[in-house]
C-alpha cells in the first residue's frame, strides 16, 4: 500500500471550520399570527425578490404573549424564507425549540470608531499647553491610539448572483456592482464604479452608515434595515450620478453629491 493511500484512508470523512452565515433577522413587534403573515407578505411585496431564499433569525424578544410558531414558520418558509434560529425568552424560547429552532446569540458587534467632519476651515495652530512636571522616576504610559478595522477592498467587478459581506468594518468595491450582485456591511459602503445591484449598508444596525456611489443605478438601497426598492427609474439629478445615501428620520435620504 502507498504513503498516499494510507493518508486517504486515515483523513476522516468530515471536518470543521469557521465560517460566517448572513442571516436575515426578523423582529416580530405582535404575537398575533394574522397580523404577522399580513405583515411578512407586505414586506415581501415590498422588497420584490431581495429576500427570497435567505436564512432567517426570529427576534421574539420584545414579545410576552404566546407565539404560534409553526404557523410563522410556515408562514415564512412560503416566501422562500428559511428559518433557521431565534432570540426569545421563556416559554417562548421553549415552544420555538420544540418546533426545531436553534437559540442564537444577537451579540452586538465591535463597535467602530466615529469620525469627526473635518473643520471647513484650517484650524489655527495653538502652543500646547504645558504639561505637570513629573518626577523623572515615575515612567509615563503612552497613549494608545484607536485603530480602525481595515476596509475590505474589492478591485474587481461583481457579477449577478455573486454577493460580498464587510463584517465589522467598511466595503469598497472599485468596480462595477452588476444586476443581481449584493454588497452588504456593517459599516460604510463606497462604489467607485456604477451601482446597479442591491447595497445595504449598517446590516447590523448601525444607522449612522451611509452608502457612496460615483454612478447610482441600484435595485435596492438599505441602511441599518431601513431599505428601498428601486422600482422606477430615479429622478434625472440623481440617476447614474455620484451620490450618498443615508438615514434621516428613519427614511432613506439620497442625495447628489456636490449638490
Amino acid at each position: 500500500m502507498s504513503e498516499s493511500t494510507s493518508n486517504r484512508k486515515s483523513q476522516l470523512a468530515l471536518d470543521f471550520k469557521s465560517a460566517t452565515l448572513y442571516a436575515l433577522r426578523v423582529v416580530l413587534h405582535s404575537h398575533d399570527t394574522t397580523a404577522l403573515i399580513a405583515a411578512l407578505a407586505q414586506r415581501m411585496r415590498d422588497a420584490g425578490s431581495f429576500f427570497e431564499n435567505e436564512p432567517v433569525v426570529i427576534d421574539a424578544n420584545q414579545i410576552d404573549e404566546p407565539i404560534e410558531w409553526a404557523a410563522l414558520i410556515q408562514a415564512l418558509s412560503e416566501h422562500s424564507l428559511h428559518p433557521v434560529g431565534v432570540v426569545a425568552q421563556g416559554l417562548n424560547l421553549e415552544a420555538a425549540k420544540r418546533c426545531g429552532l436553534v437559540t442564537v446569540d444577537l451579540a452586538n458587534p465591535i463597535p467602530r470608531p466615529t469620525s469627526e467632519p473635518v473643520a471647513d476651515k484650517d484650524v489655527p495652530v495653538v502652543a500646547p499647553p504645558v504639561a505637570d512636571e513629573v518626577p523623572a522616576n515615575l515612567p509615563t504610559e503612552p497613549a494608545v491610539p484607536e485603530v480602525a478595522p481595515a476596509a475590505m477592498v474589492i478591485n474587481r467587478q461583481l457579477r449577478s448572483g455573486q454577493r460580498i459581506y464587510a463584517r465589522n468594518t467598511d466595503l469598497i468595491v472599485i468596480g462595477v456592482v452588476s444586476q443581481g450582485a449584493e454588497i452588504i456591511a456593517d459599516g460604510n459602503i463606497h462604489v467607485y464604479g456604477p451601482l446597479r445591484g442591491k447595497a445595504m449598508a449598517g446590516a447590523r444596525g448601525d444607522t449612522s452608515a451611509r452608502i457612496f456611489t460615483t454612478q447610482l443605478d441600484p435595485e435596492l438601497l438599505a441602511i441599518a434595515g431601513v431599505y428601498r426598492v428601486i422600482e422606477t427609474r430615479l429622478d434625472p439629478s440623481l440617476l447614474n450620478q455620484p451620490t450618498i445615501v443615508q438615514l434621516e428620520d428613519d427614511q432613506l435620504k439620497i442625495t447628489a453629491l456636490g449638490k
